[in-house]
């Protein structure tokens, strides 16, 4: 099986446990004297592959814990499955892993679709759905969802940051939206009318929908185009996004383009839609991003970029999804090292939502990371950056949207 899509740990050493801890780990699912056991669903394959690096640098971080001995004696199984990017197949795929492979926590399921469409299998079953990078606010509910968590920037943080920038820099401005027809799209496409307020009515004027299967977006593009817009808002996967600016600069049209985090990566988003058709796209970050070489030198980053050297030679270390997967990879270390040997599911989700306000190193200085009982949704900062060159340079300070529920 291939080292990537599933770890299997060989048991090297007996660790002595007092009886009492014999009986937790005999007592949670996945859990035994020698071993932990995690599941996840990655789009390796599909319209979303680009997003499966996090899945592999997942893997493999977890490799290296065991190289280093593990946690607490126990080494780490990580099963990460391909969904292809299909609900169906997502759904299919996490129950194995629950029913089948007996994990004990779902971890950084990658996908809108997908952790939505499992949230309430998992909450039923009391299976902790960690770390879950999507950024929409249904799973994020905690009443109705209190074993999920995520990961991602929420849908309507950034979309707040976005129109809060226009309301003040283009107060005017004819906007229209690109959206992808499921709930990233749509989770955008609401928030950012609702962040731009009594202004929505009149600054939005078209709204252009995609389906994930489709070839290309051109006659998409040509609609806006054709409606007068001047600012394009584009709430896309990487793939539609780089086809979205592309297509604008082939129409030698240039309007204000505001591209969501999700479809900003430099090497899936902006690389394949060219560098010259995509400066001055504005977008919002909240990581230190690993292709801009005035990062290299920072100690957190130089661990990173030695880890994927090491781990991943082949892989793309500068591409900001892997760094997102070591980011989230190390933060999962850390909850299940505070745990101790009480490994039960009720106390996993405890200590993933008791990072209060905690300033992970490789986030923008000032982005904090606030995971706690009452908010599942832990990063509500943000800084708009313009592409110049071949990098996200700041435009201005990280903003802080408290946003309020839908």
């Amino acid at each position: 099986m291939n080292r990537l899509t599933s770890v299997i740990v060989s048991i090297s050493a007996a660790v002595l446990l007092l009886p009492s801890q014999f009986a937790r780990a005999a007592d949670t699912p996945g859990v035994t004297a020698t071993e932990i056991k995690l599941g996840q669903t990655m789009p390796y394959s599909g319209p979303a592959s680009s997003f499966s690096t996090q899945g592999k640098v997942n893997v493999a971080f977890m490799n290296m814990i065991n190289d280093q001995g593990g946690i607490n004696g126990r080494k780490i199984t990580l099963i990460s499955r391909d969904d292809g990017y299909s609900p169906p197949k997502t759904v299919e795929q996490i129950r194995k892993l629950v029913e089948e492979d007996n994990v004990l926590a779902i971890f950084q399921m990658t996908g809108s679709p997908g952790v939505i469409a499992t949230a309430k299998y998992l909450n039923n079953m009391h299976v902790p759905q960690l770390f879950s990078s999507s950024g929409s606010s249904i799973p994020a509910n905690v009443k109705e969802y209190p074993y999920t968590t995520m990961w991602s920037i929420p849908f309507r943080t950034e979309s707040f940051i976005l129109a809060s920038y226009l309301l003040k820099n283009k107060p005017d401005a004819k906007v229209g939206i690109l959206f992808q027809n499921d709930e990233l799209g749509k989770g955008y496409q609401r928030f950012f009318k609702q962040g731009l307020g009594d202004k929505a009515a009149s600054m939005v004027i078209s709204e252009v929908g995609y389906d994930i299967t489709s070839p290309t977006i051109d006659s998409q593009i040509a609609q806006l185009k054709n409606a007068g817009v001047d600012t394009v808002v584009l709430s896309t996967t990487p793939k539609f996004g780089a086809q979205a600016l592309r297509k604008m600069h082939e129409l030698d049209w240039h309007p204000l383009r505001l591209l969501i985090n999700a479809s900003s990566s430099i090497p899936n988003g902006i690389k394949p839609a060219g560098f010259d058709a995509t400066q001055g796209v504005l977008s919002v970050q909240y990581m230190v991003l690993p292709e801009d070489k005035n990062n290299w030198e920072l100690p957190a980053m130089k661990e990173y970029l030695a880890f994927m050297k090491k781990y991943l030679p082949n892989e793309n270390a500068y591409e900001v999804g892997s760094m997102a997967g070591y980011i989230t990879a190390n933060m999962m270390v850390q909850v299940l090292r505070k745990c101790g040997d009480d490994l039960s599911r009720e106390n996993v989700m405890k200590n993933a939502n008791g990072f209060p306000e905690v300033q992970q190193p490789l986030l923008l200085p000032g982005v904090k990371y606030n995971a706690t009982p009452t908010d599942h949704t832990p990063l509500h900062m943000g800084m708009i950056s313009k592409l110049e060159g071949e990098r996200w340079a700041p435009t201005g300070e990280v903003i802080r949207v408290d946003t309020p529920a839908e």
